[in-house]
């Protein structure tokens, strides 16, 4: 008899995330802005969500509130990193949108 291989990982790996909406705070010439780009682009072709990305240097308020501390990574309107992306703990907060 066959034995067939359960893999917990291939449920989550089509999953369409279309209601989930993230919102990046950005600047221009930020090189941890650049490496979120890169990172969350190629997450949304995977999984689908909404990007939106803001430059908080358009706008004095967002200028005051975030500083220096760019990229911010909002997942539907929660604040979740500040600076770098931990891949670990988007992976994980992907997957509990996905549920």
């Amino acid at each position: 008899m066959a034995r067939i291989w359960w893999k917990p990982w291939t449920w989550f790996q089509n999953r369409r995330l279309d209601g989930v909406r993230v919102v990046v705070y950005t600047r221009q010439h930020c090189p941890l802005c650049d490496e979120a780009a890169e990172l969350l682009r190629r997450e949304q072709a995977r999984l689908g969500f909404q990007l939106e990305w803001i430059d908080v240097d358009e706008d004095e308020g967002l200028k005051a509130l975030h500083g220096d501390w760019v990229p911010v990574v909002e997942i539907n309107g929660q604040v979740r990193f500040r600076g770098r992306i931990n891949l670990v703990l988007w992976q994980r907060l992907m997957k509990a949108r996905a549920r």
